[in-house]
């Protein structure tokens, strides 16, 4: 079975313009072949794949059932991102560019984040984060053994993001990944610049939602303690 045909037995989520991307990417020696389905998104679905003798993640954008809308709603704002009012399809290769964009600054600010590999039209390679035996799994399916530890570890990396002028903007349990007590940041397409008029909108949201986690896990923090020590120089 050609490696084409591989990538029909994946369903819906492979359009031929999908399908066409995905080998030419295979092409450019990105990755060998899709392995399994790590997750079913609202937008994306991501896959394992095999690079030679390890493995990466293939994040990719289902084209016709992406909400437009929403996307615009995020992007529309940020400096970098202009004049894509009405176009679906571009807004969605802006977007996979932008989720790039975000982690290559956020990893080159020091916050602990996925290594991005490449990206194409719909599609985003990035590292695979866990071990060849499994992944790390989100924050909210496995709590830490010390939140307080982990809090402040998930404050340094915001910390890090504020400084280098990058907001997550849907910093949640869902997207940290709990990596042997360490936490990574993940989902960066929503991520904007602080040039962006409603980042500090998202950086309270961010923090909110942190505080409330960790409220759950008995610590006595609020979003506002959270922002204080981000913006503390």
């Amino acid at each position: 079975m050609s490696s084409r045909d591989k990538f029909k037995t994946y369903g819906n989520v492979f359009d031929e313009f999908t399908l066409r991307t995905l080998e030419k990417l295979r092409t450019e020696n990105h990755f060998d072949e899709l392995e399994s389905t790590i997750a079913v998104g609202k937008e994306a679905n991501l896959f394992s794949a095999k690079q030679g003798s390890g493995r990466v993640m293939v994040k990719i954008y289902r084209v016709n059932s992406c909400d437009f809308n929403k996307m615009y709603d995020y992007i529309k704002e940020d400096p970098r991102y202009q004049n894509l009012k009405g176009k679906k399809r571009q807004i969605i290769f802006s977007w996979v560019q932008r989720e790039f964009r975000n982690l290559m600054k956020a990893r080159e600010a020091g916050v602990t984040v996925p290594l991005p590999i490449t990206f194409k039209n719909n599609v985003l390679v990035l590292e695979l984060i866990g071990d060849k035996d499994s992944l790390a799994p989100q924050l909210k399916n496995k709590k830490p053994k010390n939140a307080e530890e982990f809090l402040k570890k998930i404050i340094e990396n915001m910390k890090k993001m504020y400084k280098a002028g990058l907001v997550h903007a849907d910093l949640s349990p869902f997207n940290i990944l709990n990596l042997n007590e360490k936490p990574v940041f993940i989902d960066f397409s929503q991520a904007t610049t602080s040039k962006n008029q409603r980042a500090e909108e998202f950086l309270q949201r961010d923090s909110k939602i942190i505080a409330q986690f960790f409220k759950k896990l008995g610590l006595k923090v609020s979003g506002e303690e959270i922002i204080k020590k981000i913006k503390d120089k």
